[in-house]
């Protein structure tokens, strides 16, 4: 079980601080030989952080129901996003399983967040098409592990002029259907594992679920106080320390 708890809290973590969960998923499973079992725990812990994005953007949700516009540009980012991983999906999930490629994804990331940091006076609070747009490249290209979702994402709408909370709100609420949406695809090849694990994965769900809404209050914050570079930094140490060791 206390693997299953490591997990979920290095997926908490990790899928909302830009440092890349998926990257960090594949490594650590690869370290503890937790290959067999991979997808259905990454689905489930994906489904832990899901809530706690359901929990952190409560009013936020409840506010899109009577903003169609906002709805609209949602589901533009959805329909991107989903065309860009579907089409590429076996080509991505082979990515899965080479460590090295995952390090040089990490020096990419590290890469967008040191330029983004430049970024984060933008004025603008209104999305528009052509963001959500550009948005929804960019988050299919984060299908890519090691390519951080919420770090690509908060980073495209920095360079588009928007202000950093606005980056921070509008890049998470556009993941709750891309994140659900990829859960379900996995979710039929898991049955007998979740099953035979339920004790073990409800205790990773729980960690990532509490782990998740730590993170995303921690990014807020390093947005508001423009330190997105040190998530770069951190990002260049792990990715040399994968192509060397791991």
């Amino acid at each position: 079980m206390i693997k299953f708890i490591l997990l979920g809290i290095i997926q908490g973590l990790t899928e909302f601080l830009p440092v890349s969960s998926s990257g960090h998923l594949v490594v650590v499973q690869k370290i503890m030989g937790m290959q067999t079992e991979a997808v259905a725990v990454s689905v489930v812990l994906h489904l832990g952080t899901v809530l706690s994005l359901l929990v952190f953007f409560f009013k936020d949700i409840l506010k899109l129901f009577r903003d169609l516009k906002s709805v609209m540009l949602i589901g533009l980012v959805t329909v991107i996003t989903g065309i860009i991983g579907l089409s590429g999906k076996d080509f991505l999930e082979s990515l899965f399983s080479c460590p090295k490629l995952i390090a040089l994804s990490w020096f990419i990331t590290a890469g967008v967040l040191l330029f983004a940091s430049r970024f984060l006076n933008g004025k603008r609070e209104k999305i528009n098409f052509k963001d959500a747009a550009i948005l929804g490249f960019a988050q299919g290209i984060a299908i890519v592990p090691g390519i951080s979702r919420s770090g690509i994402t908060v980073s495209t709408l920095l360079f588009r002029g928007i202000s950093a909370q606005e980056s921070f709100r509008f890049s998470f609420l556009a993941a709750i259907p891309v994140i659900v949406g990829a859960a379900m695809l996995e979710i039929k090849d898991i049955g007998c594992i979740v099953v035979k694990e339920f004790g073990n994965l409800a205790a990773g769900f729980l960690a990532s679920f509490i782990f998740g809404l730590f993170a995303l209050f921690v990014f807020r914050q390093a947005l508001k106080k423009a330190k997105l570079q040190y998530f770069a930094y951190y990002c260049i140490i792990l990715a040399i320390v994968t192509f060397l060791f791991i």
